[in-house]
């Protein structure tokens, strides 16, 4: 026996819904998940992979197709794939309360994983573990925004933290290497921003391998490169400044 499935209806499964309210009526659309945020952050340049189906509902879930008439009147064109892009950029995308919940314990956990790997205790200059960070964000209440990026985060948990817990930026280790002729005076001007200097070589140049603070490395590169017209140099020997055997990758 077959089942009747009216032609104004379409079946979807595995679908992200985005719905729009225009012209007193609700639209939605029928997407692939994770594609909408793609899409709208323009990682996504293909509609085809958005879309399950170049469709206009008034009900996804139900199957329910909108009416060319309704469509005409509040968009002003029944072009569908217009619509669609119209509905992708301005619709709000809807997600159950269980995705939701799963999605915010994801980014606490990464957020959590940022602020591990670029962090340590200042006095023993060991890392924290992510379990350790984890429950210190929830000691300050510290709660995801999903709108923002788990990096930006990071550095707000990193900010958050200080005011609790012994915890700072893991310097990194670099090398300077400056020309004989503006060595001295570009060394001063370079002071402020070194923490540590581990080591000073003046030959025919000035080289001298530092810890800095990671926050402070653009400032410095571009300052060795404006004094010396590019004949400095700036490079990178360690990403953070930990105990030997406690630096993980």
């Amino acid at each position: 026996m077959s089942i009747f499935t009216p032609t104004n209806q379409i079946r979807l499964t595995n679908v992200a819904v985005v719905r729009m309210k225009k012209g007193g009526k609700r639209f939605e659309i029928a997407c692939y998940k994770n594609k909408v945020v793609n899409w709208r952050a323009g990682a996504e340049k293909d509609l085809d992979e958005v879309l399950q189906t170049h469709s206009v509902f008034v009900n996804v879930s139900k199957g329910q197709v909108a009416k060319k008439d309704d469509l005409t009147t509040s968009f002003g064109t029944d072009d569908l794939t217009e619509i669609c892009k119209q509905i992708l950029a301005k619709g709000e995308l809807q997600v159950s309360d269980k995705e939701r919940h799963s999605q915010l314990e994801t980014m606490f956990r990464d957020i959590a994983t940022i602020v591990a790997e670029k962090c340590v205790n200042p006095e023993t200059k060991r890392p924290y573990t992510v379990n350790l960070i984890e429950a210190a964000m929830k000691d300050i209440h510290y709660s995801v925004k999903a709108n923002k990026s788990t990096k930006q985060q990071a550095l707000e948990v990193i900010r958050q933290l200080k005011e609790s817990m012994e915890i700072q930026r893991a310097h990194m280790r670099v090398r300077l290497v400056l020309p004989a002729k503006e060595a001295k005076r570009l060394k001063e001007k370079l002071k402020p921003l070194l923490q540590v200097v581990e080591s000073e070589d003046f030959d025919e140049q000035l080289e001298m391998v530092c810890l800095v603070d990671p926050g402070c490395f653009r400032e410095i590169d571009e300052l060795i490169c404006c004094e010396t017209r590019g004949r400095g140099s700036l490079e990178v020997l360690s990403l953070k400044d930990v105990e030997e055997g406690d630096e993980k990758f």
